[in-house]
């Protein structure tokens, strides 16, 4: 599958966009950043 197929969000942070990831399968709905970063996480 090309990553033009996969469906995508903006990041409520930096207002980019960002392809889904497998790793967030389970959890896509609750997905809001893309990046820890974003998130506040790490500085």
């Amino acid at each position: 599958m090309h990553k033009s197929h996969l469906p995508s969000k903006l990041c409520a942070t930096c207002g980019q966009p960002f392809a889904w990831r497998k790793k967030w399968a389970r959890c896509w709905d609750e997905v809001k950043y893309c990046s820890k970063r974003c998130k506040g996480g790490v500085k």
